[in-house]
């Protein structure tokens, strides 16, 4: 029963744009034929019209995330091994409210990294904003929609996976991106070890989720860390009685600490 709860309050949180309403979209022109494929192949997938960074874009979604969700739910009870749980498939209230907090940020010509990109909805706001993002997730399914949600902006946009604790990319970058990436406590010291190794020195990590009560304990657990907190408050359109919020963490150099 704790099982499905939890898969229903995550679910309760999806978003496609501000507002419960599906917008179907058309694809951008020009699209790889094997990307399509590919996609076709491996997903139930759709085209959806999602407000980010200020205008309409074309993101790719799975056509049914709240069915996947519960059939992972049902599977991973029946006792099956190895089934992990598809929070990739949609986009989060979280990934919309960072996409409007990038608002704040001047990221032109910026190298950007999106962790646990799911839809690639925040990494998209960050590149239509001129940045050369670098959008990652853990498992490969979402990063072949994102592949194709990326395509129209490509030229600067690099598509990776990265999994916590595991992988690590050659380079370092001034901004770090994730939304709801704090809800599993046993993956925290794992999410901190790859910041601290793709962190530049001077630069910042933003991280969002609705207020939930996992991520207050991530902010009790990170504040005794060498991280500097400030936490960001932003009210949504689709709920503004549920805020996002926006945790801004700026590493702690050992030597300075007294």
């Amino acid at each position: 029963m704790g099982r499905r709860k939890t898969v229903a309050c995550y679910i309760a949180d999806m978003t496609h744009a501000d507002s419960a309403e599906i917008h179907p979209a058309d694809p951008p022109a020009d699209l790889p034929t094997e990307l399509i494929a590919t996609a076709d192949r491996l997903l139930d997938w759709r085209w959806e019209d999602t407000p980010i960074a200020g205008q309409s874009w074309p993101l790719a979604v799975a056509a049914d995330p709240d069915a996947m969700l519960i059939d992972a739910c049902k599977r991973q009870d029946n006792g099956e091994q190895g089934v992990i749980d598809p929070f990739w498939a949609a986009t989060w209230r979280a990934a919309s409210g960072l996409d409007r907090f990038l608002e704040t940020q001047q990221l032109d010509g910026q190298s950007v990294l999106e962790l646990g990109c799911g839809t690639g909805h925040a990494g998209i706001s960050a590149a239509l904003r001129g940045a050369h993002v670098t959008l990652t997730d853990g498992v490969e399914d979402p990063l072949h929609l994102v592949r194709l949600s990326s395509h129209p902006i490509a030229d600067r946009c690099e598509i990776r996976r990265l999994r916590f604790g595991i992988d690590r990319l050659d380079r370092t970058f001034p901004i770090i991106l994730g939304s709801d990436v704090t809800y599993l406590r046993q993956l925290w010291p794992e999410l901190e070890q790859c910041l601290q190794d793709h962190l530049a020195p001077g630069g910042v990590v933003l991280l969002s989720d609705p207020y939930r009560i996992i991520a207050n304990e991530f902010r009790e657990w990170i504040g005794k860390r060498p991280w500097k907190y400030t936490e960001h408050k932003l009210e949504m359109k689709d709920d503004p009685e549920h805020p996002i919020r926006v945790m801004e963490l700026h590493a702690i150099d050992p030597h300075q600490v007294a």
